[in-house]
């Protein structure tokens, strides 16, 4: 929708994961640094934690552009709310096998026989479980036992867990000793800081062809970086409605007040739960000079609400979009304007 008005070639905030984007970060390059030393040791777990958003699943995707296919067979599993012989099933048909009907030993035996097939063939199987926090205790222990296949001196399956800080929390449990002793290296994928965030916005915005319209002031980017918590995901949704909001409003340059603005739309919506920390991160920020960048912001609020945004502002962008549509083809594009709406009202 606003592409077109900002000569974009692309949307630059997506908030579907695009390895195409990916931005390599201090903190994104040494994850994927760990994942790589993962895939180069051959063996055990490596274990990927971040929050909602942080950009996990982009690096398990610009991992898997990179992966050598002749020597490397890899298999992604999203869904790990399942019981331990669900999880068995899940792992197999990942993989490609059929497993229909068959019991947990025929199901075993039938992983076994691929994983050896593989290895016979000169190629090692991984296997990425996402949101890993969700595993039950029987379904770690079930992956954790897969681990001890082998071949000769081979491991034939090495794993990677993927999740938000929770999975980091349940691995230090009593119970997890043993899959503990397996894990290779692990790592925390934190937030992008100031300078990051700027940078990554750019990023983006030149991946798809900026020129530098629209413009960023700089207090306007630090904004940003606070109302958003330095996480991936929630400035691209901030943006993305940031540049909807310049495209209905015919504005070219963003400043400190257009982004107050939208963060206080956004609180709005969300009800008087979220108004203490959105209003916060619009309002306590000073951008004058010798004046503190931002104040201290609770961003839990804002991040447990980003999921109800994104659903809220698709349906804003299909209904304008449909509704301009609409009228051109009535009234003809030349008597059809963009509306003049204030930003972020």
């Amino acid at each position: 929708m606003y592409e077109s008005f900002y000569r974009l070639t692309g949307k630059p905030f997506q908030l579907n994961p695009d390895p195409a984007f990916f931005f390599g970060s201090r903190g994104h390059k040494r994850a994927f640094a760990y994942l790589q030393y993962g895939i180069h040791q051959s063996e055990g777990f490596i274990v990927i934690t971040g929050e909602i958003g942080a950009g996990k699943t982009t690096l398990v995707r610009n991992l898997f552009e990179q992966l050598d296919r002749s020597r490397l067979v890899a298999a992604q599993l999203v869904s790990t709310q399942l019981d331990a012989d669900d999880m068995l099933r899940a792992i197999a048909v990942a993989f490609g096998l059929n497993v229909k009907a068959v019991d947990k030993a025929s199901l075993l035996a039938s992983l076994e026989a691929f994983l050896c097939q593989l290895a016979l063939g000169g190629k090692r199987a991984l296997l990425v479980v996402d949101e890993a926090q969700n595993l039950t205790p029987r379904a770690v222990e079930e992956l954790r036992m897969l681990s001890n296949f082998q071949l000769g001196d081979q491991a034939l399956l090495q794993s990677f867990l993927i999740g938000q800080p929770e999975l980091r929390h349940m691995m230090q449990g009593p119970e997890m000793q043993q899959l503990r002793q397996r894990v290779t290296a692990s790592y925390h994928l934190g937030p992008l800081d100031k300078g990051e965030t700027q940078a990554y916005i750019e990023h983006r915005l030149t991946h798809v062809g900026w020129k530098g319209d629209p413009n960023f002031e700089p207090a306007a980017l630090e904004l940003i970086h606070t109302a958003s918590g330095g996480i991936p995901r929630q400035i691209n949704t901030l943006c993305n409605r940031l540049l909807l909001a310049g495209f209905l409003g015919e504005k070219h340059a963003f400043g400190v007040a257009d982004v107050q603005a939208i963060a206080r739309e956004i609180s709005e919506e969300l009800g008087p739960e979220a108004t203490l920390s959105t209003v916060a991160a619009a309002t306590a920020f000073r951008s004058t000079s010798g004046a503190p960048g931002a104040a201290a912001v609770d961003s839990g609020a804002w991040l447990a609400h980003f999921r109800d945004i994104e659903e809220r502002l698709g349906r804003l962008e299909r209904t304008v979009g449909s509704a301009i549509r609409l009228l051109q083809r009535l009234l003809g594009p030349e008597q059809v304007s963009k509306p003049r709406t204030p930003i972020g009202r």
